[in-house]
């Protein structure tokens, strides 16, 4: 498993025994589902037809099975209700399947990489784990949800909790790095030794004698020393979870890789810390209309920094996330998209050191930290500004797969995008249409928010048992 994110802990914990049944006297508020699940009590979810039972459920997400697993966790949760999980958790050691999880950083990801007190879009218990719900996890720092909403931090404190609660860490090799993922003949690595990233588990390694072709996983590890040690493991599988933080999207103009250009949120904090950026200085460049620029325009709003924020839509744009946010529950994104709509640099605003430029775009980025901005009629401004951050998404980095996985994609011709474009997948197994034995979660399949990551999860776990086949029901 490549990517130790919630996708990959959640696999984890699917792969590691753990298995899911419906719990006996349980009501579902679906009638049809529940009538499917009273069907077959003693059959594990897993070990069922994931898509007979997902058929007919609606939901906020295009997975099927995405919507089932959140349907039978979390089973009124759209509706405001708090409905326990139908799900009862059997520990099987016999049917775990011997597997492992490799990640840059400490479990959880890119949540690690997350300024620590941004506060999720998505409530709380959604980001929660199977078999452990983050606001029990809360509760026990003495700490509640604010507008049922969680910090990056509390989050990425949850999953690395996760893993050493669930026992998981014995599959778990944080600072490695993969370098390359490719398929080669079972015959040709027969008497290959394997790099050792395993510790003394040799049973994890007899191949299946029917495979006549293996995966072969490159990378290094990053010792204490900080040096890199190069490995190689053999897998009749491969999940990709390597999520979409990996490489932030550029505009493609004149000059944007000067030094005060930066694409990370991150690089605004730094300056501000290091009193590099402060009240009196020039504006901050913001290039975006998602959400982290959103947070990044509070951060500077708190710090009173002045911002001149551009982007390409109209304010009423109903693509416009926050057009797409209930105002009470995200008062703070609400307030953005008030200033975007309001301090429009045609008419100041009650805010001060804000400047909104809808419909513009960046032309090019001076060495004199001049820079250029064109409207939708072809005028053009100059603004000398401080520093400029370009958040205006990002995409996953595939280079470990040969042809950087552009063949594994819906459409060919063109990059990997999580909404645009993402990697074709069988949406009952999550299994590559292009490349058997590969798989594919999370954003790479398209699925983008952590309560409808497991799905894929549970698809992927299911098809490895169903292949295992080890004591079928």
């Amino acid at each position: 498993v490549s990517g130790n994110g919630p996708s990959g802990i959640c696999l984890s914990y699917l792969l590691s025994g753990y298995i899911p049944y419906f719990k006996r006297d349980s009501l579902h508020p679906h009638p049809i589902l529940q009538r499917k699940l009273e069907e077959s009590p003693d059959v594990s979810i897993l070990d069922q037809d994931l898509e007979y039972l997902s058929e007919g459920l609606e939901g906020r997400s295009h997975s099927p099975v995405a919507l089932l697993f959140d349907a039978l966790q979390r089973p009124d949760t759209d509706f405001g209700g708090t409905s326990e999980s139908v799900l009862d958790w059997w520990y099987e050691p016999s049917r775990a399947i011997p597997h492992l999880v490799l990640g840059r950083n400490a479990p959880g990801g890119a949540w690690h990489s997350i300024e620590g007190s941004m506060v999720t879009l998505s409530r709380g218990e959604w980001m929660g784990l199977p078999d452990l719900p983050f606001k029990d996890w809360l509760k026990q720092k003495r700490r509640g949800l604010r507008n049922n909403r969680a910090t990056a931090e509390d989050i990425a404190q949850y999953y690395q909790h996760y893993v050493v609660k669930k026992g998981l860490q014995k599959n778990f090799r944080c600072g490695t790095v993969v370098t390359s993922v490719r398929k080669v003949s079972a015959e040709s690595i027969s008497n290959h030794v394997q790099t050792d990233l395993r510790e003394n588990s040799d049973s994890l390694w007899n191949l299946n004698e029917k495979s006549t072709e293996v995966f072969q996983v490159d990378g290094f590890f990053k010792t204490v020393k900080g040096d890199k040690e190069p490995f190689s493991v053999y897998a009749e599988n491969v999940v990709l979870a390597t999520g979409t933080y990996d490489s932030p999207t550029w505009l493609g103009v004149k000059g944007e890789n000067l030094s005060y250009v930066h694409h990370q949120l991150s690089a605004l904090e730094e300056a501000v810390k290091n009193n590099s950026i402060g009240i009196m200085s020039d504006p901050v460049l913001i290039v975006g209309a998602g959400l982290t620029a959103a947070d990044a325009i509070l951060f500077a709003h708190h710090c009173n920094i002045p911002v001149i924020h551009v982007f390409r839509r109209r304010v009423t744009d109903p693509g416009l996330i926050f057009n797409q946010l209930p105002k009470m529950m995200y008062p703070e994104y609400h307030k953005v998209h008030q200033m975007m709509k309001e301090q429009s640099a045609a008419c100041a605003g009650p805010y001060e050191c804000y400047v909104s430029l809808p419909e513009h775009h960046v032309l090019s980025f001076g060495k004199d930290k001049k820079c250029i901005f064109q409207d939708k009629s072809g005028y053009q401004k100059v603004y000398k500004i401080s520093m400029a951050l370009v958040l205006t998404g990002s995409n996953p980095n595939l280079s470990f797969l040969p042809n950087n996985g552009i063949d594994l994609v819906m459409d060919s011709g063109q990059p990997v995008n999580p909404k645009r474009n993402p990697i074709d997948v069988d949406p009952f197994t999550y299994e590559c249409t292009q490349e058997k034995g590969l798989y594919a979660l999370g954003p790479l399949a398209g699925d983008n928010f952590v309560r409808f990551v497991q799905g894929g999860a549970l698809a992927v776990a299911s098809s490895l048992l169903k292949q295992a086949n080890k004591n079928p029901p």
